[in-house]
């Protein structure tokens, strides 16, 4: 009997040892993890500090509800299936959303990326009744800064859109011409470029149109084309299609008696000496149609931008 009691003890103390054991490694294990304890944890992850607030606003499944933002609507994500939302007709700056299902609970949310590379976020609530149906959140856009964070788009290469802005309202400001000799002067309507600018990578055109006449110049379009010189002669034929990346005051119209200028930012390319860059300037309803032709010497001389 003394022996069975001597042996008993004997394993309860080594049953002891070895959940000391155990417990220590677990312990150890435990602090060498990248696990978070979230009772202890006060600030749980850095990102905190850099969150965006959302703005909040209430929709109805009766009504619909306009927001109208500073620059064109490149991109919306819709958090739930209760709501509905697409671009207004004929407008690109313009959201239109409504609820999709009633006195839906709890809330949920959408977000919205823009042409300036603006990210927008937005808590949205249900309301038999909304106070207000249409935000306008260009008057919103100095008071609340802090509520957008610029987002970098592929095709401007480590470009923010306000850099790019700042260089293209620069280039805009500048009355003096360096570039002669490049111009189109028909129908009341004279078409010239005023300079050609390199930076980082990117050329910048700054074109001017004058309207001498009575008549609004409305555009239609604005387009830039490589193109082989002998075919430009006989016909426009376009070899190669640019798309500018930005535009720092998109033509839209030219009043009678009066002239507006406009920078267009396109990646950087050069030309063989038998092409040529078209850009030409597209009336609508008309045919006071504007073109000019740049040569490659002209490229080759493209300034650099002094902020200075």
């Amino acid at each position: 009997m003394k022996k069975y009691i001597k042996y008993t003890a004997v394993i309860f103390f080594v049953i002891s040892i070895a959940a000391k054991i155990y417990a220590q490694q677990t312990i150890s294990t435990h602090q060498f993890t990248d696990s978070i304890n979230f009772n202890d944890k006060k600030e749980v992850s850095l990102l905190d500090k850099a969150k965006i607030e959302p703005y909040w606003l209430t929709v109805t499944y009766e009504k619909t509800s306009h927001l109208i933002f500073p620059s064109k609507i490149r991109y919306v994500d819709l958090g739930s299936e209760y709501l509905s939302a697409g671009k207004a007709d004929g407008v690109d700056n313009v959201l239109r959303i409504k609820a999709a299902v009633q006195n839906f609970e709890p809330e949920t949310n959408f977000s919205v990326i823009t042409e300036d590379g603006k990210f927008y976020s937005f808590d949205v609530f249900y309301s038999s009744a909304p106070a207000v149906l249409t935000y306008d959140l260009l008057k919103m856009k100095q008071v609340e800064k802090q509520k957008k964070s610029e987002f970098m788009f592929g095709e401007l290469e480590g470009y923010s859109p306000s850099v790019a802005d700042l260089i293209m309202e620069s280039i805009y400001h500048r009355g003096k011409k360096i570039v002669r000799n490049i111009y189109s002067d028909n129908y009341g309507i004279a078409f010239s470029l005023k300079g050609i600018y390199v930076q980082q990578g990117k050329l910048y055109f700054h074109t001017a149109l004058n309207n001498t006449s009575n008549l609004p110049f409305i555009i239609d379009a604005v387009t830039f084309s490589i193109v082989d010189k002998k075919k430009a002669k006989k016909t426009i034929f376009q070899d190669q299609t640019l798309t500018p990346l930005r535009i720092y005051k998109v033509p839209d119209k030219v009043m009678e008696s009066s002239e507006e200028s406009n920078v267009f930012m396109l990646e950087q390319f050069t030309l063989t000496k038998d092409k040529i860059l078209l850009i030409e300037i597209y009336e609508k309803n008309g045919d006071r149609n504007q073109l000019i032709e740049i040569k490659s010497s002209a490229i080759i001389k493209a300034k650099t931008i002094d902020f200075d």
